[in-house]
């Protein structure tokens, strides 16, 4: 009897410290070190994930489509994805006593242990890996447009150097330790977001109506017309990625059995959509309204001038995507780290932070320099990951988890979700592809 009440005492010695040691590991990573964030935090870290440069391409997309798909397309998107986030904040305490801290352990309590990490990471890491090498070239972009506008008399500089000013910034932020660490930083990337659509839009509509605007498909042959469509799927799904990191966000939120997350994070979520909204219905409406099919893929340089305006809009494109920078490598940042601890058993420590994320920083600014055109391919390669991860991956999730009856309308709105998410994954990739083999002789490493 003594070697059995040993033994017991054995296993729960064994037990506990396991406990201890998997709360310390998760008071170290970035997504759960803190948990004390406000509802409005949320709104912050969804606008800033969300709301990217690519609103100033949505006129674009417009021109691509015309008034009547570009219209329809933008609101089914807005209404299909704010579901699907609805869906994400409801099923991240679905079991009493766990959260699904991060997107990947959601997929594993739906699809199982091994297929859930094979499903969703790759797509998440597809996500958040373009999504930040892409705003090197943005924020880089935006750095040499300030430079010359404001100087057009200046010695022309190589985009790479201003990619390589821009990155410089993230050696320093990438440091802070957590979701809660960079709100302030957030907050500044919404304000800004919603600064430079304002500026888009508000800029149109001084402006006015081009005398000679004609609407209707920017492209002159029918094959043209339907390609172009295609990619400004592409474009619109690339609108809506803040899913990748809508988990993350929430877990940041403390939570109790008597007052669950979910309630502050709906209410942070509404706000952000609702900004979303300011944002990118004006901008692609007015935009596509005053310049027509010839307005450029950015609306703000169809405006030229003032330069003064242009340069301040500028200016909040690069400190918005500096936000969402951090915002979606905070995701990979996590996912590394608890690979490195959890898996790979290497000791939680400061200086394995400062290698990983040091290293990351500067495995994206090499890309973003190498490939400035990056965001011709991220359009191809995005449409497999954004779709699934924003439009239908969360109602497939569901339905595995929680079953709703056959032709309810939960299983109706889903499987339209699902649809709908498919048909834009295998549309989106098509457009792009054309678009990047017209213009691959265009294309420069280095520039």
């Amino acid at each position: 009897m003594s070697e059995v009440g040993g033994s017991k005492r054995r296993e729960s010695i064994s037990e506990e410290r396991n406990n201890n040691n998997i709360k310390n590991t998760d008071d170290w990573l970035p997504i759960t070190s803190s948990r004390n964030a406000k509802w409005y935090y949320s709104t912050f870290h969804n606008v800033t994930a969300m709301v990217g440069a690519g609103v100033l391409s949505l006129p674009y997309a417009m021109s691509q489509m015309g008034w009547y798909w570009g219209t329809f397309v933008l609101i089914v998107s807005w209404v299909v994805t704010l579901y699907t986030l609805w869906q994400m904040v409801e099923m991240h305490e679905m079991v009493p006593g766990k959260r699904f801290d991060r997107y990947h352990e959601l997929g594993q309590e739906a699809f199982g242990e091994k297929l859930g990490l094979y499903i969703v990471v790759p797509q998440q890491l597809t996500v958040e890996v373009g999504v930040n090498i892409l705003y090197m070239v943005t924020g880089g972009k935006s750095l040499e447009k300030i430079y010359k506008t404001a100087c057009p008399d200046c010695r022309p500089l190589k985009t790479t150097y201003f990619i390589m000013i821009f990155g410089s910034v993230h050696f320093f932020l990438s440091h802070c330790p957590n979701f809660n660490s960079i709100t302030f930083v957030s907050f500044l990337a919404a304000v800004t977001s919603l600064s430079y659509s304002t500026i888009g839009w508000g800029a149109s509509i001084h402006k006015g109506i081009s005398p000679d605007v004609t609407y209707g498909s920017r492209a002159t042959t029918q094959t043209g017309k339907i390609f172009g469509a295609f990619q400004a799927l592409g474009e619109v799904a690339f609108a809506y990625a803040g899913h990748n990191v809508v988990l993350e966000i929430q877990a940041t939120m403390p939570s109790t059995p008597e007052k669950p997350c979910k309630k502050p994070m709906w209410k942070g979520v509404i706000a952000a959509y609702v900004v979303v909204a300011l944002c990118y219905f004006p901008v692609a409406f007015i935009g596509y309204a005053a310049f027509g099919s010839s307005v450029e893929e950015n609306v703000l340089i169809s405006l030229e001038k003032p330069a003064w305006l242009i340069i301040f809009a500028n200016a909040c494109v690069v400190i918005h995507v500096i936000g969402s920078y951090q915002i979606f490598a905070m995701g990979v940042f996590d996912m590394v780290e608890s690979y490195l601890v959890k898996a790979r058993k290497f000791t939680p420590s400061t200086m394995l932070r400062f290698i990983v994320r040091t290293t990351y920083v500067a495995i994206t600014l090499f890309l973003g320099m190498t490939f400035p055109f990056f965001g011709g391919l991220l359009s191809f390669f995005g449409g497999f990951a954004f779709a699934p991860t924003t439009y239908f991956l969360p109602c497939i999730m569901w339905l595995c988890i929680y079953k709703p009856k056959r032709f309810s309308l939960s299983w109706w709105t889903n499987w339209i979700c699902i649809f709908l998410g498919i048909l834009l994954m295998i549309l989106a990739p098509i457009g792009a592809l054309r678009n990047i083999i017209l213009q691959a002789k265009h294309y420069k490493f280095y520039s």
